[in-house]
């Protein structure tokens, strides 16, 4: 089977959330199954310079008026993984990141950026492409690949399969009506039977209405957003396609994420030597600074500082954990309230770190050292840190949401449980969590079984490829 996937951002060559992760993953997966996989991405000026050498390249001429375009053939860095850039200088070789400004402001003509990497990305499916290789599924993500569908369509190409993939239905690429003529799609698209929505053309109604299947990240999330409690106004087009809707749980790269060989961690680890991991705790300690004490329970923090992810509830809870003798290390940015917040409860709370930044190895020492993992996101589509933190024997104290509520079973339900789940999006309930997680800790034999428990999870990208593998194969009879 011959599969292209594309998206936006693909790790290591440029990320700024989920996406790249598991963008730069599953394609590798899916590949070792024994399929032809190629990754396609829009070819940044950052990505550019990662790259180097390139091989083939393949004119696409110039169908929006921005200049020649053209695919540069290369591959994912140290692999053979065949990697499709689509260079324009116009749209792509600018500084700042891949949507927004440096100053923050997003860049003013994401609408012609995405659109031209979608219509590239489907002009593939034409048997006389300049690439010549035609892929049998174009595996689509989020709304910046979102018109993808939407040009199949719309050039007749029905013999190529799409799957459309929902990573976070909360950004939508919404756009004024008048970008149709710019971007080669018939003012007739301009439909609630089509990509319209609320007076708006939208990218991500786009995926949705005409992709031959729709995929979520979670199997609860899948369910969530056909409600108006978690749809953002989708839930109605959600629920009239819920029979071409699923939801398949990510997973994780266990050559990135592992504490049996991540070389970012002071000692690696294993289930069974989980002693080791008390190492890691006071090298931890003493590099952020904060009392080295290997009783105090160490809570970690890795996440966006935003009230999606619950931030709100976890400021104020801190002073709690504090009282229990605990310590708490967070790691992050995100809205600058939330980040001037963080800093001045750390300041005022030796048992507390704050680094308003984001580092990888820092993030991968913060979950290895941590005892428990704080993860009270409001939504969450599928989430990949609580995965980590399982991996690495930290036990994720979460909300029943999204993917949270498929990956994490609680403790108090189940003796294979894994964690401390809660349901009402307050501090109350958080706190709830944290006292029953701190009152086990204090059994050590119970804490090493749900230690265990969570290790022993498989959370590797063999399982979902493996759905998504049956998913198109089932497209294509």
């Amino acid at each position: 089977m011959k599969i292209l996937f594309a998206a936006s951002e693909v790790y290591p060559l440029i990320k700024t959330g989920g996406l790249a992760d598991v963008a730069g993953a599953l394609p590798f997966a899916l590949a070792g199954l024994g399929h032809d996989v190629r990754i396609m991405l829009p070819a940044y000026k950052q990505v550019l310079e990662a790259i180097g050498n390139h091989g083939a390249v393949f004119p696409l001429g110039d169908p929006f008026g921005t200049g020649a375009m053209r695919l540069i053939e290369s591959a994912m860095p140290g692999s053979d993984m065949k990697l499709l850039l689509l260079d324009c200088p116009q749209l792509y070789d600018r500084p700042g990141g891949p949507y927004q400004r440096e100053d923050g402001a997003e860049w003013p003509d994401n609408d012609t950026r995405f659109a031209a990497f979608s219509h590239a990305a489907a002009s593939l499916a034409d048997t006389g492409n300049p690439a010549g290789w035609q892929p049998d599924i174009i595996h689509a993500n989020d709304w910046q690949s979102g018109l993808i569908p939407a040009y199949l369509e719309f050039q007749g190409n029905h013999a190529v399969k799409s799957v459309f993939t929902i990573h976070n239905l909360q950004y939508q690429g919404r756009f004024s009506r008048d970008v149709l003529d710019r971007i080669r799609l018939p003012q007739s698209a301009f439909s609630p039977e089509g990509l319209e929505f609320y007076g708006d053309v939208c990218y991500l109604k786009s995926g949705i209405f005409y992709a031959d299947h729709i995929t979520t990240v979670s199997r609860t999330y899948a369910n969530e957003i056909q409600t108006p409690e978690f749809g953002y106004g989708m839930e109605g087009i959600l629920q009239a396609r819920s029979e071409r809707l699923s939801g398949i749980v990510n997973g994780i790269d266990t050559a990135i994420w592992s504490p049996q060989n991540d070389p970012f961690i002071t000692r690696n680890y294993t289930s069974r030597s989980l002693g080791r991991k008390a190492v890691n705790k006071a090298a931890l300690q003493a590099e952020l600074g904060l009392p080295e004490l290997a009783g105090a329970p160490l809570f970690g923090v890795v996440s966006r500082l935003v009230e999606q992810k619950g931030i709100d509830l976890v400021l104020e809870v801190i002073p709690d954990i504090i009282a229990m003798g605990a310590q708490v290390a967070v790691l992050g940015t995100g809205d600058a309230r939330w980040e001037k917040a963080v800093r001045q409860l750390a300041e005022q709370n030796p048992a507390m770190s704050a680094t308003i930044a984001y580092f990888e190895d820092l993030s991968h020492r913060i979950i290895a050292a941590s005892d428990m993992f704080l993860m009270p996101s409001r939504f969450e589509p599928c989430g990949l840190t609580q995965l980590y933190a399982l991996s690495y024997g930290t036990a994720p104290i979460v909300r029943r949401t999204g993917g949270l509520a498929d990956t994490v079973l609680d403790i108090a339900q189940d003796k294979n449980g894994t964690g401390f789940v809660f349901d009402a999006p307050s501090a109350a309930a958080l706190r709830g969590a944290v006292r029953r997680a701190v009152a086990h800790y204090k059994d050590a034999p119970a804490w090493l079984k749900l230690q265990r428990n969570a290790m022993k999870q498989d959370f590797s990208w063999q399982p979902p490829a493996r759905e998504y593998i049956k998913l198109y194969t089932s497209l294509l009879k």
